[in-house]
This record gives structure tokens, C-alpha cells and sequence, in this order.
């Protein structure tokens, strides 16, 4: 199955903002996850970036899983791209 990366970006004052978000952020990790699509996300140590990997059949479904979720919706992530990825080693 192909792999995709995802980078994106934060808002300003993302630690504040996206409080009440994140418990249905995280649930919707857990589960993209547990379903085998997701691989790893989360943020770089400054909170500026985003990065993610995803094992997904097509980029679609990438960007849908990231459309839907509550960060992009609500403004906490403030732009993406997604990349296929060939994992080398």
C-alpha cells in the first residue's frame, strides 16, 4: 500500500486555541490508527508544523482524513501538503 506524508502548519497561538479540540482530534487519531491508515503524527517540538504519515490505498484519502478532522476545520492547522512518500529503508 503507498505511503503519504503530510506537512502542515499551525496557527498562532495553537497551544491555547485548539483546547477545545483536541480530545476529538486525538479520538479521531486513535481510530484512523487502530484502523491501520495512520502510521504517526504530531508536531514539531516549536508547535509550528505538522507532520504525519499515512498508509493509505490513494492521496484522497489523506486529504479527506485531514479535511474531517477538527483541527483543520476549526482553523488550528492552517494549511497542508500531502506527498507520496517511498520508504527507502
Amino acid at each position: 500500500m503507498p505511503k503519504y506524508i503530510m506537512w502542515g502548519s499551525y496557527c498562532e497561538d495553537v497551544i491555547e486555541k485548539r483546547a477545545p479540540y483536541r480530545q476529538e482530534h486525538l479520538n479521531g487519531l486513535v481510530s484512523q490508527k487502530e484502523q491501520g491508515i495512520l502510521v504517526t503524527l504530531g508536531p514539531t517540538k516549536d508547535v509550528t508544523k505538522v507532520f504525519g504519515i499515512y498508509d493509505a490505498e490513494n492521496e484522497e484519502i489523506v486529504k479527506k482524513l485531514i479535511e474531517s478532522d477538527p483541527y483543520w476545520k476549526n482553523g488550528i492547522w492552517t494549511e497542508y501538503d500531502i506527498k507520496e512518500w517511498i520508504q527507502a529503508i
